[in-house]
Order: structure tokens, then sequence, then C-alpha cells
């Protein structure tokens, strides 16, 4: 079959891979895609909400799945735009309508979701302009530390932990008032703070059924020992040690079969992934989030672990055969490490040469995914503040790890930066 990838980052990347080496998949093409893809398909210069110039392409190429890497335009309506088209509507859309991807678009509306179904998560409560002052009485009495989280979507950055009560007061004055997010943070939800162990959990469902695909662990921060402010990602490990079967058995009973549940009961139409973002409190599992498509760079861990057919599965999923599908992943440990532009997560530039990908070595067991990256005429530039992650395999996380980081010590553009301890609790 012929399939459309909407994105351009790492996790298209490692998609865009997998999908490739599928007997199911005839031609693959990218929209937008970076340097990397190109590898494996064709880059056609088409923005990811741009879904009039999508359905023009899918209709000249005779595409058969349109497969959705970000979360953008999956909240923009993406599935419904071709579910209502009838030049469209036989096209197997991989991620879920409008309204089901507010799991991930509105963070009220994921709470209030977890709420009816009874879903284990941080208490909380919401504000707006028009209870701004209720707000603030409510945070000067709230127990320390607090979580103000935007809303809408951040681009990953619209989640503050604030230790003390001014700095809550500035924070949610800052989304509020002054918009730091724009309309993101139109409304707040303050969330009391669960002190635990974070986990991410990947299933693909048709909204009846799942399959559990794999889980990882993140590294948010951008400075070493988890210090410093949030990324979108500095490193990711999987399977992670401390999630045994007993821990994922509780996930599944008490998180993933009633969201699924939630999602058939409340007529929502889901067809792809849901990333549970979890935390582990006394081997308890708690919902810190849901989103609606594979994270990234999780995906860039997940997915080379997975030994399943990615395509196979998605027609599993679209045809209601998706329960008969048997899941394999690898038992070696993963460990990817990502490449950032100087001054990321605030400003970088862009437009930066990258060079040592002629003479790499140690990539037997390391594959490199591009993210922010574009081709040039002058070659291989910088088009991101996440430039490149690594993804290597071996026995043990440390030293899948440290396979990683001896790729990326042999390729160079001005300021790159990357974290030298990932998985360094796993040692």
């Amino acid at each position: 079959m012929n399939i459309l990838l909407l994105g351009s980052g790492g996790r298209e990347h490692a998609l865009a891979w997998k999908m490739a080496k599928s007997h199911h998949c005839d031609q693959l093409f990218i929209a937008p895609g970076n340097a990397g893809t190109a590898q494996f398909g064709t880059n056609v210069a088409i923005g990811i909400n741009d879904f009039e110039a999508q359905k023009s392409f899918c209709i000249e190429n005779k595409i058969n799945m349109l497969v959705v890497g970000p979360e953008e335009p999956l909240v923009n309506g993406v599935y419904d735009f071709f579910k209502n088209e009838e030049a469209l509507e036989n096209i197997v859309v991989v991620g879920p309508s409008k309204e089901a991807a507010q799991l991930e678009g509105s963070k009220a509306f994921s709470k209030k979701f977890m709420q009816r179904h009874k879903i284990p998560t941080a208490g909380y409560a919401e504000f707006t302009k028009e209870n701004y002052e209720e707000g603030k009485k409510h945070l000067s009495k709230h127990t320390l530390p607090i979580v103000l989280k935007a809303d809408g979507l951040a681009a990953g950055k619209g989640v503050v932990i604030c230790n003390d009560h001014a700095e809550a007061l500035q924070v949610f004055e800052d989304m509020i008032i002054n918009k730091q997010f724009g309309n993101a943070s139109n409304k707040v939800v303050v969330e009391e703070f669960l002190d635990g162990i974070e986990v991410s959990v990947f299933v693909l469902t048709d909204g009846k059924d799942y399959q559990i695909i794999g889980h990882a662990k993140d590294y948010k921060r951008i400075g070493e020992a988890d210090s410093g402010p949030n990324t979108g990602g500095m490193g990711c490990v999987s399977p992670v040690p401390f999630v045994d079967e007993a821990f994922m058995q509780k996930v599944e009973e008490q998180i993933i079969k009633p969201t699924v549940s939630g999602l058939q009961k409340e007529n929502l139409s889901y067809n792809g992934f849901i990333f549970f973002g979890l935390i582990k409190i006394n081997d308890e599992p708690f919902v810190i989030e849901y989103n609606c498509r594979m994270g990234d760079p999780e995906t860039e861990v997940v997915i080379p672990r997975l030994q399943t057919d990615l395509v196979a599965m998605f027609a599993a999923m679209d045809n209601g055969t998706l329960v008969d599908v048997n899941i394999y992943t690898d038992e070696k440990k993963y460990a990817t490490v990502v490449a950032v532009s100087g001054g990321y997560p605030g400003d970088y530039k862009k437009n930066l040469k990258i060079s040592g990908f002629e003479d790499l070595k140690m990539l037997q067991d390391s594959i490199i995914f591009h993210a922010g990256t574009k081709q040039t005429d002058n070659g291989i530039v910088t088009n991101g503040g996440r430039v490149l992650t690594v993804t290597s395999v071996a026995e043990t996380i440390n030293d899948a790890a440290k396979k990683s980081m001896k790729v990326l010590e042999q390729i160079h553009f001005d300021g790159m930066y990357y974290r030298r301890d990932i998985g360094y609790e796993f040692d």
C-alpha cells in the first residue's frame, strides 16, 4: 500500500524506518520529513496542518494509509477531515478524531475523563481569567510543591513545578494574564504534586481492543542529573528496569482497560496510539498525562525494540483484528541520546552545518534518527532545537547509552550538546 506519514521529527524518522521494512509498504511519502526520512521514502513539501494539500496529494498518489506523527494535526481534526471527504474516506487514518484527541489537547478534558472513569491521577482544579482571583486564593493555600499546567498544547513546555507560593502566583499570572503560552494557557490546571518515578506506556487501539507495544523512560531536563529547564526530551531508555510484570498488570487493569472502555462508552472515535504518561508511587501507577500519538524521543527506543510489523498492525487496527496480533519485542536494552543545538530549550541557531556522517564507525548496533535537520545544496544542516538522536542496543542500558555517545562523538555542529548520563540511575 501507499502511505503518507505526517511530521518532521525523530519520531517520524523512526516510524519511516520501521514502516519501510514492511512488505505491506509499497511507497512511503513523508510530509514534510527531514534529511533522515528521505533515506526511507520521498519527502514532500506539505505542512502537517495543510489538509487541503494533503487531500490533493493523497488523491494524486493513490494513498491508502495516513499515519499522523505529531499531535497538532490530530487536535486540529485531520482524522475528521479525511473521514468527511468522499474521496478520502477509505484511507486508513492512524490517529484519533478531533474530539478524542482532546485527551491531549486539553488537560481539563483529560482530567474530567479520568474522573468519570475512575482512573488514578492527581487531584486538580482549573482556572481561567474569569475566576482568576479565586485561583490566586486556591494557590496561596495549596500544599507545596504545586504543579501548574497550560490547558492546551504548549510543545511540551506548558508544565511548571513551583516550590513556593510566590513562584506559583507569578507563573499563574504569566500563563493567564500575560498569555505566556498564547491561547494554550487561557485555562490553567493546578494539580497536586505526585512524587515518584515516571514511565511512559504505549498502546495501539481501535477504540475497542488494544495492544501494548512498549514502554520507556524519558529524560526531560536539559542538564545532567536531571537539572535545569524541561525540554522536549534529551534521551530515553527501554525496557525500564523497575517496570515488572506485577506493575504492568496494575497499569493494564487500573489505567489502560478503563481508558479504552471509556473511549467506547463515550463514542469517541480512536484509531491510533495512546501514550500513557505515568508515575509510579509505592508500586501504584497514576496518570500524569495522555498523549494521542507516540512520544519523541520514546519512539526512537520503543519502535526499534518492537519486532512486529508495524504496517500490519495498522491494517489490523483498521479491520477489527488488532486483538489477534502477536506482539514481539527484543529483550535487549535500548538507549537513545539526543543531540541539541546550543541554547536549547531557549533560543538557538539554525542552518548549522553537520559533519561526520561520512566516516562514522560503531554503527552495527546503533541507528541515527534525524530530528531537526534538512538537506541543502551545502549538505545536511540543523533545522531545530533537537537535531539528532542516536539509538543503540546492548545487554545493559549503560552499555547501550555508551554506544550512542561514541557515535555522537564522531558528529559535529557548532554548539552541539548532549547529556552524557542517560540511564544513569540504572548503572
